[in-house]
């Protein structure tokens, strides 16, 4: 397959993408321990009360949300591109492409190792999908820092270009 060409700005769509996921991620990050009582509740033989499946149910759906997200905002990246890069040292890109790579990998096997913990009741994967949790706390801390310092340090649009889609 080709490598398209590279646009200067991001789409409203990889935009929206982009914050929607970041979303999601956060709500399970601060609420996705709920899914415990759930499964508690299930596994007890009880009629979960609406305070545990809702929020139970939240976590899987807005797991499976966050995958299908994940992978369409893949498919775009391949298929029209991103902007190129922010100029910076050799160690300053490795490190964003490692963050981005490991990003991108935890996104999808978060939602899948969830899935298979819950439907298929394999406890280590379960354990497994838990230590995702501070291993996303670091990059989004990362994420985070790095756009700071490239707003008010660097003073680039590297902010602006996923706030805002201007034409390629």
């Amino acid at each position: 397959m080709a490598r398209p060409s590279s646009p200067t700005a991001y789409s409203r769509t990889q935009i929206l993408l982009h914050w929607t996921i970041a979303a999601l991620v956060i709500y399970q990050l601060v609420f996705g321990h709920d899914i415990k009582d759930l499964g508690r509740a299930l596994r007890d033989g009880q009629t979960p009360d609406f305070f545990q499946a809702l929020p139970g149910n939240l976590h899987i759906w807005f797991g499976f949300a966050i995958l299908g997200l994940t992978l369409w905002r893949l498919a775009l990246r391949m298929t029209r591109g991103a902007p190129p890069a922010p100029e910076g040292t050799r160690a300053s890109l490795f490190v964003m492409k490692a963050v981005y790579l490991l990003f991108y990998g935890l996104l999808i096997a978060a939602p899948v190792s969830g899935a298979i913990a819950w439907y298929l009741g394999i406890h280590d994967i379960g354990e497994i999908h838990e230590k995702v949790k501070p291993v996303f706390i670091v990059l989004i801390g990362l994420h985070v820092a790095a756009t700071v310092w490239h707003s008010l340090i660097r003073k680039d649009d590297t902010l602006r270009r996923m706030l805002s889609a201007r034409p390629s």
